[in-house]
């Protein structure tokens, strides 16, 4: 089985999906600040989980593990800037699949660190 296998990483990648087609609408001068920061966020936490699958221990796993938790609070934490400065409205179906990845996430992190 690999990561591709994982609902966590299903998950993770139909949020950056969704996260792509958010922030087309924003502003053009936030093309490499806000827009740029949210994606790459983003595309951190699939890419962090793929990566901590592939390592060895449960250990480096669940390292990897954290490096994607902590991009979903980054993550948060520029939409509700965006939403601040009105470059979005309603969040609340995007901060539902937030919350969803990061339950998976800690879900995912106490299977590792009890293998430890």
């Amino acid at each position: 089985m690999t990561h591709k296998n994982l609902e966590i990483w299903k998950e993770s990648i139909k949020l950056v999906t969704e996260i792509y087609k958010i922030t087309q609408s924003f502003p053009k001068e936030e093309l490499y600040g806000l827009v740029s920061q949210i994606r790459r966020s983003a595309v951190s936490i699939p890419s962090n989980i793929s990566e901590g699958c592939a390592r060895q221990t449960a250990k480096e796993t669940a390292q990897f593990l954290y490096i994607a938790l902590g991009s979903v609070a980054e993550l948060e934490t520029q939409l509700i800037i965006s939403r601040e400065l009105n470059y979005t409205k309603n969040l609340d179906e995007i901060f539902d699949k937030i919350n969803l990845v990061k339950k998976l996430i800690v879900g995912f992190i106490k299977f590792y660190n009890s293998k430890k």
